[in-house]
């Protein structure tokens, strides 16, 4: 803020704007106008300033809260991975211990079967037209009505993706069966 804009304000902090004073206040000509514009910028940088100082106190509070949290998360990172090692040793031991409790928290465990997933949406496109399962296609497969018919069958040692005739499925692969974990507290 330049000298001319700091007294501007100042002016402006000396007048009291109480709704008499706005009612005297009238621009009746090209000074009061220029008068007004020049209230206006002041002010205007007055808060452009305050604009940019709060700017940098919340960059440097952000500055402070990532490095607090930092080590926090870190902490956090280690104790869930250790959580989900003792889960796992304990799901290895009863199936059923899907989940895990105490007065301070859980550990839930899903696992997911193996499942059919798309590779190559062009190759299964491909063959749902030649299989004639038309109904199942709109501008692309209809991927969750056509999983739903098909099934993950080993053979020769590797999982593979067939349909209902046990026919190879090309652009389909399997995904593997996973166990996710998640703790909440």
């Amino acid at each position: 803020m330049n000298a001319l804009e700091r007294i501007e304000i100042e002016e402006l902090e000396e007048m009291e704007l109480t709704e008499e004073a706005k009612e005297r206040f009238k621009i009746t000509d090209l000074d009061s106008l220029n008068w007004a514009f020049r209230k206006i910028a002041a002010l205007n940088e007055q808060k452009k300033e305050a604009q940019e100082l709060a700017k940098a106190e919340m960059e440097r509070i952000k500055t402070w809260l990532d490095g607090e949290e930092k080590p926090v998360n870190n902490s956090i990172s280690f104790f869930e991975g250790l959580i989900k090692l003792y889960h796992m040793e304990q799901l290895d031991k009863d199936p059923k211990a899907k989940t895990l409790k105490t007065p301070y928290g859980k550990s839930k465990s899903t696992t997911s079967k193996a499942q059919p997933d798309q590779q190559d949406k062009e190759k299964l496109l491909a063959y749902v037209k030649d299989s004639g399962l038309t109904d199942l296609i709109k501008e692309e497969v209809k991927w969750g009505d056509l999983k739903k018919t098909l099934k993950v069958v080993e053979i020769d040692g590797k999982q593979v993706v067939v349909d209902g005739d046990g026919q190879l499925v090309e652009g389909a692969s399997v995904k593997p069966a996973d166990t996710s974990y998640k703790v909440e507290v």
